[in-house]
């Protein structure tokens, strides 16, 4: 059977804990399928930079790049308050981001029927929730020269070639024929240049897709119709600055970030990365809920090692022990909750019998 081998990279706050608890969740989905597994650590973040004096040490990203497949639990500290933005913990993640070549990010935001009371949302606005952001990841105002700050002027440049746009725009059109068949591309082409190309572009490539629908929308009407109309989205093709805020905002609607997962591809390896943060506040105290890891490791074992049926069984399990009523802290607002790895230990138990045997 096909070996799982994964590079899990901790990093900080509750990245220790959520990691641990998809590496227990992957061997027992791997002594389930009959598959060998091969799990390897490294330090990125501010760990990284306490140890080794740099968020993302050279060994860190030689084995990322080597991998398969690398799982990211979470990056940032306040003590990192301070430090050159070259050494902050979230420089070692845009590094390895870059150094990837990972240019496009996806960014699933869904709503578990069991949770619909949790969402900001009306529940029948909320249940229709089910889109999928596609952010260009490597380009524009994060990555643009010029740049810099000095004491009473700075500046950041939003910078796109036609290249740039072209792969992402054919990456959220690939991926919304497997879903919905449509595609809202959002930018700001009213009044930036760089967002007039993107349109151009995205209009062109889109003619190769006739069995995917386009639409475009400026980016401050799709945040109002985010929080109003979830449902008319399907894919959401944007860039990288107005993908982050975007995609925040949907996963928040959800009930919790901590219940989604995000991945990184395009480039050499693919890269997956819980959506919650560090977390910091909360961290070691046992009350973490692992299933955006979870979901992280679903989306791994599909899209990376191809093994459809695992990913299957991992949703299926969270599905079933959400239906338990059995809940982490941050779900179970006010009510019983249990910890981490009793979470883990119920969703463990619950993958499909009938998969304990498969050969």
């Amino acid at each position: 059977m096909a070996p799982i081998d994964v590079v899990v990279l901790p990093g900080d706050g509750v990245g220790p804990e959520v990691s641990e608890a998809l590496v227990t969740l992957l061997g027992a989905v791997a002594d389930a399928y009959g598959h060998e597994m091969t799990i390897t650590r490294h330090a990125i973040g501010w760990s990284a930079f306490e140890d080794a004096g740099t968020p993302l040490p050279d060994d860190t990203l030689r084995a990322a790049l080597e991998a398969t497949a690398t799982f990211v639990g979470a990056v940032g500290d306040p003590r990192s308050k301070g430090l050159p933005p070259e050494s902050r913990p979230e420089a070692g993640l845009l590094r390895l981001r870059a150094g990837a070549g990972c240019y496009a990010n996806l960014r699933p935001a869904r709503i578990d029927a069991e949770l619909v009371a949790l969402s900001t949302l009306r529940p029948e606005i909320a249940k229709e929730l089910d889109l999928l952001v596609v952010r260009e990841l490597i380009g524009g105002l994060y990555y643009g020269e010029p740049r810099y700050r000095e004491a009473a002027t700075a500046a950041n440049t939003m910078v796109y070639d036609v290249g740039e746009v072209e792969r992402i725009t054919r990456v959220a059109f690939e991926v919304a024929r497997d879903r919905g068949g449509h595609v809202t591309s959002v930018d700001k082409a009213n009044v930036l240049e760089v967002s007039q190309l993107w349109r151009d572009v995205v209009c062109r490539v889109g003619e190769e897709y006739p069995e995917v629908s386009l639409g475009h929308m400026l980016v401050d009407r799709a945040a109002m119709e985010l929080v109003t109309d979830p449902g008319q989205f399907d894919v959401v093709l944007t860039s990288n600055c107005f993908g982050d805020i975007l995609s925040d905002a949907a996963s928040a609607l959800c009930g919790s970030q901590a219940l989604l997962a995000s991945a990184s591809v395009g480039g050499d390896v693919d890269i997956y990365e819980t959506v919650h943060g560090p977390l910091t506040d909360v961290a070691g105290t046992g009350v973490a809920n692992p299933i955006g890891a979870f979901r992280c490791g679903a989306l791994m074992l599909s899209r990376s090692f191809g093994l459809h049926a695992e990913a299957d069984a991992v949703e299926a399990a969270i599905v079933e022990v959400l239906e338990s009523g059995t809940r982490t802290r941050d779900l179970a607002k006010g009510g019983v909750s249990v910890d981490t790895t009793t979470f883990t230990e119920a969703v463990v138990a619950a993958l499909p019998r009938d998969s304990r045997h498969h050969a």
